[in-house]
């Protein structure tokens, strides 16, 4: 099998990558056209088709200026498709992304991770909606006003809090999807129970394989797939992939254990790529990137990640054709699955009643 045209021919999908961050941190210093030079070359050379780009929110701003730097960098994102709008184009449907794609460009799917623009007024879910989000999470590492994140698992057992169950509510209505990526255990079993469409989770991995706070275990695996819904693997970060031996093999371990599981269909990527933003802003990893308590020593040593770019994406296609995936299975796994939850869910309403905030 041609593996080369077998990820061209693909709707590639990568359903997480912190993009936005790097690009912002270059216009500050003077270097406006960061996105042009250097993340569409690669975007172009690893097929990505359709980049969701999460808006996160660094620790400065998750107060008072959650909000402000949220629309920032969602007004950002807007920008780029001004600028370069035969290269890009912003989609809020699955009709969008096929239109953008059919005509050369690749689709960019707004999405919050985090939502601590929102803060205590889950009506604010709504206002993200008009500017273009279509994917959300709504805790990262520590705690929101919706939700505990996976980093309080150990000292918490937070779920949803009533405007978190809010803001879920809404989401489902308007046709927003949800990311289970990053919520604390309790908080995903309260979504689970609350869900009544597919869901995401964007860039997550297997907890029987890595034992990390950030993995699912395989009764959430399969609940979510109960659902129509599919698990993105991430790929780039050490830590969730297997700090010793973070290669495309291991990733395809990740996506192996997700089809023996939960079936073909409920698997697709998130490789969380992060690595040119820490380098860039950090001079290398910090600590917290494996790690919410930012102990270095409960990470351990760590071999850096195979997969850092996106253009290092067809090392996990070739992977998975080694290991004797089909030609329609390899397309289901690089963004076919991903894409039937946004057809079924990206800007299509449901019949839930609005929410009374």
């Amino acid at each position: 099998m041609d593996t080369a045209r077998l990820h061209a021919d693909a709707q590639v999908v990568d359903a997480h990558n912190d993009l936005i961050l790097l690009v912002d941190h270059m216009d500050k210093r003077g270097k406006t056209d960061h996105f042009a030079e250097f993340w569409l070359p690669e975007l172009r050379a690893g097929g990505v088709d359709v980049q969701v780009l999460p808006i996160w929110i660094d620790e400065d701003h998750q107060s008072e200026g959650a909000l402000r730097r949220t629309l920032l960098l969602a007004e950002r994102i807007h920008e780029l498709a001004v600028q370069y709008p035969d290269d890009v184009a912003i989609c809020s449907t699955a009709a969008d992304i096929d239109a953008a794609n059919q005509s050369g460009r690749i689709a960019l799917v707004m999405a919050i991770e985090g939502a601590h623009g929102i803060g205590q007024d889950p009506k604010l879910i709504r206002t993200l909606f008009r500017a273009g989000v279509r994917v959300a999470s709504i805790a990262h590492y520590g705690r929101t006003f919706l939700a505990d994140g996976s980093g309080l698992d150990d000292t918490a057992r937070g779920g949803l809090t009533p405007q978190g169950i809010e803001v879920f509510t809404e989401m489902e209505r308007l046709g927003m999807v949800f990311d289970l990526s990053h919520l604390g255990v309790t908080g995903v079993e309260d979504v689970l129970n609350l869900a009544s469409r597919p869901l995401l989770a964007t860039h997550s991995t297997c907890l029987v394989i890595t034992d990390n706070h950030r993995s699912l275990g395989d009764d959430q695996i399969r609940r979510i797939a109960a659902l129509g819904g599919v698990v993105g693997i991430a790929a780039a970060i050490p830590w969730f992939v297997d700090p010793h031996n973070p290669t495309a093999d291991r990733v395809v371990d990740h996506i192996e254990h997700v089809v023996d599981i939960a079936g073909i269909d409920h698997v697709g990527l998130g490789p969380d790529i992060i690595d040119d933003y820490f380098q860039e802003v950090w001079g290398g990893w910090p600590a917290h990137a494996g790690d919410p308590s930012g102990n270095a020593g409960a990470i351990g040593p760590y071999e850096p990640a195979e997969i850092k770019r996106p253009s290092d994406l067809v090392k996990v296609t070739d992977a998975m054709v080694r290991r004797g995936f089909g030609e329609q299975d390899v397309k289901k796994v690089l963004g076919d699955n991903v894409m039937r939850v946004f057809r079924e869910v990206m800007g299509v309403p449901s019949q839930r009643e609005r929410s009374s905030s």
